[in-house]
């Protein structure tokens, strides 16, 4: 037996099911805990009351004891008003990053350590590795296609160091397959996809108006000529196309930048959207500063590409090899060692 004390965050779907089963199944004191986040509307995510009863009756098949803990006010704080704020500003955040950043490795992971649990684990499709000199990183995972290593990038030593990430070495697929051989109630349980806190039905725009202002602007070419209007200058994001009510053009046109204070936005070609560098700030690394060559991945889903990191005042520069599309300010940019997370920030 390996008696030792485990959390597991069970967020109600198959990942965290199945890495709670694969601890229990090494002999792990385990204890399964649910997060009540949200207590306003929603219809997505892992918010949803089903999503408590379903991580409930997965530790009951388990045989472990579950908890809920109501982190709600947390969550308003520092995930929902980063959100709105960021919006009103006319970044473009993302909130399952400051969640894992604030809650789930923050808080959690605190109340985790007061109440005696040495180890806290998830359903997240990573690896931690181990290198020769003993610094730990978040790595990919086996499945690429479903690998969350760019959203863990916040995590330094300490908190690696208490992380266990049983799903890392599967594939979605086997991991489906394993739930299912244990009798686990998740296991064809579909991914959650969307922002937990913004309905299906009614879509950011209607979340934001209620918590802001949202205000109707011009759209301007590259050279100051007004090509178009929108109805929210807050609801425009870097790279979009769609939603401006563009004047008839020969080549579509992206928004290159967006300045909420003078209601504008500016819209140019494919071409106006590559950019050779993206300032970088709010930095946080595995295992201290870098800087040179690395690979780079501005999104979840992107690819991660070649790029020299120079520092400058306040952050870094991400100088790209090849040229890249313009990064939203309040995305988040990582930085990897091949398969391996050396860090991240902010664009902006």
């Amino acid at each position: 037996m390996n008696l030792v004390p485990t959390m597991v965050a069970m967020s109600g779907g198959v990942d965290s099911s199945l890495a709670a089963a694969l601890l229990v199944e090494e002999g792990r004191d385990v204890v399964g805990v649910t997060l009540r986040l949200w207590g306003g509307e929603s219809d997505s995510g892992c918010c949803a009351v089903s999503d408590v009863e379903d991580a409930r009756r997965v530790c009951d098949t388990l045989g472990i004891d579950h908890y809920v803990f109501n982190l709600g006010e947390d969550f308003n704080r520092q995930v929902v008003d980063h959100y709105v704020d960021s919006h009103a500003s006319g970044q473009t955040p993302n909130p399952c990053i400051e969640c894992n950043r604030h809650i789930k490795f923050g808080r959690l992971l605190r109340r985790a350590r007061t109440l005696g649990f040495t180890r806290l684990a998830t359903g997240h499709h990573a690896r931690i590795v181990k290198r020769g000199d003993g610094i730990l990183r978040i790595a990919r995972s086996v499945d690429r296609a479903k690998d969350q290593s760019y959203v863990l990038h916040m995590l330094d030593q300490d908190q690696i160091a208490s992380l266990e990430l049983p799903v890392g070495e599967l594939t979605k697929d086997e991991v489906r397959e394993r739930a299912s051989h244990l009798g686990l109630r998740t296991a064809n349980k579909p991914d959650s996809q969307d922002v937990c806190f913004v309905t299906r039905e009614y879509g950011r725009s209607d979340f934001l108006a209620r918590r802001i202002p949202l205000t109707p602007g011009r759209v301007v070419d590259t050279s100051g000529l007004e090509v178009g209007r929108t109805e929210a200058v807050e609801m425009v994001t870097i790279g979009q196309r769609r939603g401006m009510n563009l004047a008839g053009a020969a080549a579509p046109r992206y928004a290159i930048s967006v300045d909420v204070p003078s209601a504008t936005v500016v819209v140019g070609s494919a071409d106006d959207l590559v950019v050779d560098l993206t300032r970088v700030h709010n930095l946080t690394w595995a295992d201290g500063p870098v800087s040179g060559p690395v690979l780079a991945q501005s999104s979840a889903h992107s690819e991660a590409v070649r790029a020299e990191l120079v520092p400058s005042v306040g952050g870094l520069d991400v100088r790209w090899a090849d040229g890249h599309r313009r990064v939203a300010p309040g995305q988040s940019v990582v930085f990897y060692e091949g398969d391996e997370v050396l860090g991240g920030g902010l664009a902006g």
